[in-house]
């Protein structure tokens, strides 16, 4: 899905148009809050009952933590968005590519971190209904990626770089997340006493991203309801997926 987002540099010379862009980023804010919520926290909260502890301490304590290592991302790296992203006075342009790809692709770090521990409690669990619950989050982290390769490959573009080398880019920048999933399923065996933990982390990062990025990106409050009907549109959808398909 990055890579299909990156793909809309051969079709624009600009920028998609705000109205679309603001349709993708509500549906892919709704779908992750879904997410959140259904594939990550209740699991969450019931592994911690499982294993005889308070459900809400690492419900709480993992979303504090997974919003906590957003907030310093943010703070470190600029976001970057088609819009927003403003380059410092005398940057040269292969500074302002490196900065970009690395800014985006540590952003996914914990998109796939996310996915690698839903499917290792699935698998933990042997409970086929949380693999279905995993494969939907996987989904929709999949459609949140596609505005985000266009973010990277877009502005390239418009900086001069080829297409076939801007699209490159911007799909090079999603490929930390099947790798940190791997990693993260690999290592989950050692780490079942940390697992609500884990997933509440990744729950709280998503939760962050949609209200720190996706929602004010989407600009709900312009180009009347679409945006507000996106994201209500990716809720339902997701919620399905995870309750009546699971």
């Amino acid at each position: 899905m990055t890579a299909s987002g990156a793909a809309m540099v051969f079709l624009f010379r600009k920028n998609a148009s705000p109205q679309l862009h603001r349709v993708m980023l509500g549906f892919a804010a709704g779908v992750m809050i879904a997410a959140s919520m259904w594939s990550l926290l209740i699991p969450a909260i019931e592994e911690a009952q499982e294993m005889g502890m308070i459900g809400w301490v690492p419900a709480a304590g993992g979303s504090a933590l997974g919003i906590a290592f957003l907030l310093l991302m943010d703070y470190l790296l600029p976001h970057l968005t088609p819009d927003t992203f403003h380059w410092r006075e005398g940057e040269t342009p292969r500074k302002r590519t490196a900065l970009m790809v690395l800014a985006v692709t540590l952003h996914n770090i914990p998109e796939g971190m996310a996915v690698g521990i839903s499917c290792a409690l699935a698998a933990q669990s042997g409970e086929p209904t949380l693999m279905t619950a995993s494969a939907a989050l996987a989904v929709g982290i999949g459609i949140q990626n596609f505005p985000e390769g266009a973010a990277i490959a877009l502005p390239l573009r418009q900086e001069g770089m080829s297409r076939p080398r801007a699209f490159a880019m911007g799909a090079l920048s999603g490929l930390v997340e099947p790798l940190f999933g791997i990693l993260t399923v690999l290592v989950a065996g050692s780490v079942q006493p940390l697992m609500p933990w884990l997933l509440s982390f990744a729950a709280g990062a998503m939760l962050y991203v949609v209200v720190e990025e996706l929602i004010p990106e989407a600009n709900l409050s312009q180009g009347g309801h679409t945006g507000t009907l996106g994201v209500m549109t990716g809720f339902l959808l997701m919620m399905i997926l995870d309750v009546a398909l699971g």
